[in-house]
């Protein structure tokens, strides 16, 4: 009989390749790099036990449980199956970075273990409050910046993650049952979540898409004050990288429909407008 741990994580094989932006790119400080990559491997590996489609929502938060408290300590004897967790422990405490910016995403995950939809853009921002800003305000805090900023790296974060949710809001539902659109927002233009199952988003709920995007651009527009307000050039550029290739996949998502086919930037489009970004943060 083996004696291994039984596995708390349940990986998706997705990685930082997968991701829409850059992480732990080049352009932040080769000191820093290990430190961000053990932050993103702890968030992919809550976030897989989350959207397992093949676990129950008990079976999730137990798991979720189980990483939180080898993050913040309370597990004393964590085994190998929370490796993650205390990697991530043991670089904050390492950084003097506020361990609640790991915890907070796995208070987010939870939520996506037992809620399925949102009743109003608020709701959904209070959800990527959770589930996102944490990510911006752990690389500020990693590079010493000031905690006044976390306003602006905010807006970004919660921007990019209504971007990440529109651009996958088919695949969501169909294989999570999950939907992030505010249904405030589709009994307003007579929308239904069932359209999110079509070859295309009728009027309606192409009109529901169109407020969130509305919603997106109000938080890009106070993200592009971030750059400027950073002490660090490398963090201000992959700020810049970011803010820019957000705001050409919100120009595309306004002229394309994401449920007829899933919008996303050419690797070409992906180089040139990380380099206009990096250009742009940098003065």
């Amino acid at each position: 009989m083996s004696n291994q741990p039984k596995s708390v994580e349940t990986p998706s094989g997705k990685g930082a390749a997968d991701e829409n932006f850059p992480v732990g790119s080049f352009l932040l400080p080769k000191r820093l790099r290990p430190h961000v990559m053990t932050y993103y491997a702890f968030a992919r590996a809550i976030d897989d036990i989350a959207d397992n489609p093949d676990a129950l929502p008990q079976d999730k938060i137990t798991g979720l449980n189980a990483m939180d408290d080898a993050l913040l300590g309370r597990e004393k004897n964590p085994d190998e199956s929370l490796a993650k967790a205390t990697a991530l422990r043991a670089s904050m405490l390492e950084t003097n970075v506020d361990l609640a910016h790991g915890s907070d995403l796995v208070s987010a995950f939870r939520q996506d273990a037992v809620q399925s939809r949102y009743n109003t853009w608020d709701d959904l921002i209070d959800y990527c409050l959770r589930s996102a800003a944490p990510v911006g305000r752990y690389l500020l805090e990693l590079h010493g910046e000031d905690k006044a900023h976390f306003e602006y790296s905010d807006a970004l974060c919660n921007a990019l993650q209504v971007i990440n949710h529109l651009q996958d809001c088919a695949d969501d539902l169909r294989e999570l049952d999950r939907c992030y659109l505010p249904l405030d927002w589709c009994e307003e233009t007579g929308a239904n979540i069932d359209m999110l199952r079509e070859q295309a988003s009728p009027p309606a709920l192409r009109a529901v898409q169109m407020k969130c995007i509305e919603g997106t651009e109000s938080l890009l527009r106070l993200a592009d004050k971030l750059p400027g307000k950073l002490n660090s050039k490398s963090l201000a550029m992959e700020s810049g990288v970011i803010i820019s290739i957000a705001w050409k996949l919100v120009d595309k998502l306004k002229r394309q429909d994401p449920v007829a086919k899933r919008v996303e930037l050419s690797k070409p489009q992906f180089m040139l407008y990380g380099l206009k970004g990096a250009i742009k943060g940098l003065f």
